[in-house]
């Protein structure tokens, strides 16, 4: 890890890697109890829309709210509130209400996370405590997905230690089966361990003057922030990227294990397996970013989003699993490279341009209502019965397009050559 990244930023990693890791375990597990309860598929996509939604409808006030008290504290806060979600679930708490639950936590989490991230780290190193900030939470992505897939194996479910295990816990009894309790126990053992990770987080010490705390006043702040954030040219342009890359990334979550279980015959702790291939791939081409591009060269990598767009319309054609992972690896690998950089940017943007609290707020306000409307799609042409694979290759192709439209308006062309030249050399 570089020397210019701050003390206790070991610690801030894996804290949040805990928290997220028992995050993705927990929707997969969740994913299983609707299944067990004989729960529609386009319920599915729904789960992470109640997690989403407060990302959005708190956005105005979880801003000020981390720039108000100490970010380490509000974190263990909201990894407590997580905890409880998850608590609320074992107990028999209907799971959308549940992951709401979690997402409020999560929702307040990420301007602390982010906001601490921000001013504990110099410009300069931003684009590197990215690169690993983020390759944690993809690797806590691919790791929770993994994890969930083998918490609802059959094998596991069916062992008998875990029956016996269940047995001393006989919670939310008819709702769920004893083993899936079990799991659902091990998620919440993950919250705890983040919790005592938290400890190790060393705070910023940045404080901020008192703002109005009416809420009238805090959502007048939040639409001028908002516009500040959208009007700046750099600050604009990562905007818009990492929220049409968020967007698509959580359709295809849920597009991926359908299209695994549909298309290719696989079972859902199969396919769980398969979907967590995207996560490796984005953990190369983040760390392969992080070491090699610096924030002046973030605009480089635009073009990458055309490839990411095709490859995804046409990988939904491989016949077999064994065709699916390199083209999944490759769209993995191709966003790693693409969302870091943009990442990077708009956060370097947003602290110049505001607070770290009310940037990080627009940025997830604007990420998580693109993953909003991006679900409420997915689970509407899925009830429709719209083939998975067409909704694949449209997603592919909207990005694809998107991308090419803001390299046309900036008339980019002219960088697709220098990208290979920031990447091999270190600057």
């Amino acid at each position: 890890m570089s020397r210019d990244l701050p003390r206790g930023f070991g610690w801030l990693m894996a804290t949040q890697f805990l928290s997220s890791l028992a995050d993705n375990a927990l929707l997969i597990v969740t994913i299983a109890h609707l299944h067990h309860l004989g729960a529609p598929l386009w319920w599915a996509p729904l789960l992470k829309f109640a997690f989403t939604l407060s990302y959005v409808l708190f956005a105005p006030f979880i801003g000020a709210l981390a720039d108000a008290v100490c970010k380490r504290r509000l974190m263990a806060w909201m990894n407590g509130l997580k905890l409880l979600g998850a608590l609320a679930l074992l107990y028999g708490l209907h799971p959308m209400l549940a992951f709401a639950l979690v997402g409020l936590g999560a929702s307040v989490y990420a301007p602390a996370k982010y906001g601490l991230l921000t001013e504990s780290v110099r410009p300069a190193a931003l684009v590197a405590a990215n690169g690993w900030v983020e390759s944690t939470v993809v690797l806590s992505v691919l790791l929770g997905t993994v994890l969930g897939g083998v918490l609802i194996a059959p094998l596991w479910l069916g062992s008998s230690p875990v029956g016996w295990v269940a047995a001393l816990w006989p919670v939310a009894a008819g709702a769920s089966s004893p083993a899936l309790n079990v799991s659902l126990l091990l998620v919440v053992g993950l919250y705890l361990l983040s919790a005592l990770c938290n400890l190790g987080i060393v705070p910023s010490g940045r404080r901020y003057p008192a703002r109005d705390r009416a809420p009238l006043r805090m959502l007048d702040d939040f639409r001028h922030a908002n516009g500040t954030l959208w009007r700046d040219r750099s600050g604009g342009l990562s905007l818009a990227v990492t929220t049409a890359f968020w967007g698509v990334g959580a359709m295809l979550q849920f597009a991926v294990l359908h299209w695994a279980v549909q298309g290719l015959g696989l079972s859902l702790d199969q396919a769980a397996y398969l979907q967590a291939i995207v996560a490796i791939g984005v953990v190369a081409g983040a760390v392969l970013v992080a070491s090699r591009l610096r924030l002046r060269h973030a605009t480089s990598v635009l073009p990458l989003g055309l490839l990411m767009g095709g490859l995804i319309a046409l990988s939904v054609w491989v016949p077999h699993w064994t065709w699916a992972v390199p083209s999944l690896l490759l769209i993995g690998t191709l966003g790693g490279m693409l969302v870091v950089p943009m990442n990077a940017l708009l956060q370097h943007r947003g602290h110049r341009l505001l607070t770290a609290g009310q940037s990080i707020a627009v940025q997830g306000f604007n990420e998580n209502l693109s993953v909003l409307v991006m679900l409420g799609l997915y689970a509407g042409l899925i009830a429709l019965q719209v083939p998975v694979q067409i909704v694949m290759v449209l997603a592919g192709l909207g990005l694809a397009v998107f991308i090419g439209r803001i390299l046309w308006r900036r008339r980019a062309a002219p960088v697709r050559l220098s990208l290979l030249s920031h990447l091999l050399r270190r600057d």
